[in-house]
């Protein structure tokens, strides 16, 4: 059997999925895999942390699965704007969604809207070219909210001096704020403990590794009730995270000029402000109740800060002709089948963080993918799949040239992604793998060339 199928978002999650479309051997699968940005990659270009190369390694097994000969890139297109899910759905056999979640959730406590989201920041520092281009990074001393991988991004780079980032792949316009930071002091809140954190050990034990970083955390922060304890014994990675909390712990203050400290059983309240300008976080203690949970002490504490970031997850967008939770931030699923209401959408389908919520690791969405490549293929085998309308697979490029839509391709990619490989090999300093390109028309316009 043939099948025509159309991805949308070609970040980890898009082209797992269509990497398990392409390898099925009981069918004769083609895809067309859509992309807003210019280029692929989502969140690994622009979610993962510039001084994490080992991460971005992963780009080379998606290179391989983007190389393949059934499969074709149309980036620069927003589907829902540019061209529709309807006209799509009379193109294809199915469709599978997987937009990701790039927008932070809302800070809602008092002061919360003077909160600067995590993800504008990633955006910012990994030369995203929908955020900003220069960051104001006067604050001596800062505040970051929550205690996940994310936090751990931020907190790292804000300790970090330019110079130590220059060796890696951020643009000038990065550099140029990075050089000037004046961040000494970087707080983290978490309103639990250290068995309930959500940091990975490799990157917590990476955040000590630069000489002008001393990570710290209070021995009073350090305790656990009866299911923290069974937490770390039920799960490795736990335990680890648990036991390099624990050495940071056990440490002095020494003369590295940068300090991030760790504390754990503070829940922000309130970000506190004179005027317009940010001066504290306040935050009250918590204790374990033994039950999983925690119950506040009534003793708050305000730390001084002059800029504040939260860290408490991403969401995704909805797309125009898809059902959306506005609760929840996802698609409405069945694990695999978009649902509008109780009832299956035909030919449409969801996958990774717009499928689950932004949860989980980058590796966690090739099982993600498969569930519902599964289904997929479970309903050609079973008829449920209506042949597309529009028989010609080049009319899309048709429609989309009579539009006057701009769109880049795989060979496109090869082109930019040379063109920045050049502007880091000429770094005369400090050659480099890569230099960002950050402006989306010259993205457009070399991928093009």
């Amino acid at each position: 059997m043939s099948l025509r199928v159309a991805v949308i978002g070609a970040g980890p999650a898009g082209i797992y999925a269509s990497d398990l479309l392409l390898r099925n051997e009981n069918h004769d699968v083609s895809v067309d895999l859509f992309e807003q940005m210019p280029a692929p990659f989502g969140l690994i270009r622009y979610g993962v942390a510039p001084d994490h190369p080992r991460i971005k390694g992963i780009v080379r097994s998606l290179h391989r699965v983007l190389d393949k000969p059934n499969l074709r890139l149309l980036g620069n297109i927003e589907v829902g704007k540019d061209i529709t899910i309807e006209e799509l759905q009379e193109r294809y056999d199915a469709i599978v969604i997987s937009t990701g979640a790039v927008r932070d959730r809302e800070l809602t406590i008092p002061g919360g809207e003077t909160s600067i989201g995590a993800g504008e920041f990633v955006g910012f520092y990994d030369g995203n070219p929908r955020f900003e281009r220069d960051w104001n990074l006067e604050a001596r001393e800062v505040a970051v909210i929550g205690v996940g991988n994310v936090a751990l991004d931020i907190s790292r780079i804000l300790a970090k001096t330019g110079e130590e980032l220059l060796v890696t792949e951020i643009p000038d316009n990065v550099y140029a704020s990075l050089k000037n930071n004046k961040a000494e002091t970087v707080h983290m809140f978490g309103r639990r403990g250290p068995a309930q954190a959500k940091f990975t050990p490799k990157e917590l034990r990476e955040l000590d590794e630069s000489d002008t970083i001393q990570v710290l955390v209070d021995p009073e922060d350090i305790d656990y009730d009866t299911q923290s304890e069974q937490l770390r014994r039920a799960d490795k990675s736990v335990d680890l995270v648990c036991q390099v909390l624990e050495q940071y712990a056990m440490r002095e203050p020494d003369g590295a000029p940068h300090k991030i400290h760790i504390h754990f059983f503070e829940e922000p309240v309130e970000v506190l402000t004179e005027g317009d300008k940010v001066v504290g976080i306040r935050t009250e203690r918590q204790q374990l109740d033994g039950e999983g949970g925690i119950r506040g002490t009534g003793k708050f504490t305000d730390w001084p800060a002059q800029q504040v970031y939260h860290a408490i997850g991403y969401r995704s967008e909805p797309i125009e002709g898809v059902p959306f939770d506005l609760e929840r931030n996802v698609i409405p699923n069945d694990g695999g089948h978009v649902l509008d209401g109780a009832q299956l959408v035909d030919s449409l389908y969801v996958t990774g963080w717009i499928k689950r919520g932004p949860v989980g690791l980058i590796g966690n969405t090739k099982s993600d993918a498969k569930e519902t490549i599964d289904m997929l293929f479970a309903d050609a085998e079973a008829g449920k799949l209506s042949a597309p309308a529009v028989a010609d697979p080049d009319e899309i490029l048709n429609l989309l040239e009579k539009r006057g839509i701009t769109y880049t391709t795989w060979d496109g990619w090869y082109r930019l992604d040379e063109i920045e490989r050049a502007l880091g090999e000429k770094c005369d300093l400090n050659p480099r793998e890569r230099k960002k390109i950050v402006e989306w028309e010259e993205m457009v316009r070399h991928a093009q060339a």
